[in-house]
């Protein structure tokens, strides 16, 4: 294989992994209602995509840039995926159901998060269902931090798309109201 072969191939690579890794981030970024970062990674996603799909098209001849194309695919999925993780932005909140809620709630607020503990039933009996909201980041932290405080808890990680203090949702019109009181 010619070296202008091989280096095509490699750009080819490296802007497949480029445009469907930040596919990868617009497609959680949409999801999380981000619109500003979402249309900006589309618009260099589409601009990477289309400078390498028209060379590939422009050489279907040559079956080491459509292998390429295909590598690069693959490859850009992993490392969007990856991407998205060590970013982890956003909010999560943590469930933890557990026995000794009192003992975790407490040490928690001590450690500076806000935890909302209420009375549950479980299959054994009574236990405490304990909300703690925090950044993506610190979900493992405060699910492995429970696990110490209780090894046998129960915990459940979930996204949160957006969290309103409940006066501010009392004071907002919404529906057609939202399109009349909007100055």
């Amino acid at each position: 294989m010619e070296s202008s072969v091989l280096l095509f191939c490699c750009l080819i690579i490296l802007g497949r992994i480029l445009d469907v890794s930040l596919g990868t981030l617009r497609t959680v970024f949409v999801v999380q209602g981000r619109r500003g970062l979402s249309w900006g990674l589309g618009f260099f996603e589409i601009l990477v995509w289309l400078f390498v799909v028209s060379h590939v098209v422009q050489n279907l001849q040559q079956p080491a840039y459509t292998i390429s194309y295909a590598l690069g695919y693959a490859s850009g999925n992993y490392v969007g995926v990856v991407l998205e993780q060590w970013l982890a932005l956003g909010e999560q909140v943590v469930r933890v159901f557990t026995h000794r809620g009192a003992k975790i709630a407490a040490q928690l607020r001590a450690e500076g998060f806000r935890v909302t503990a209420f009375p549950a039933a479980g299959r054994d009996g009574p236990l405490e269902m304990l909300f703690i909201e925090i950044p993506r980041k610190q979900a493992r932290d405060i699910v492995l931090h429970a696990e110490e405080l209780d090894p046998h808890c129960f915990c459940i990680v979930e996204d949160i798309r957006q969290a309103i203090p409940a006066a501010a949702m009392l004071h907002q019109p919404t529906g057609w109201r939202d399109v009349t009181k909007k100055k």
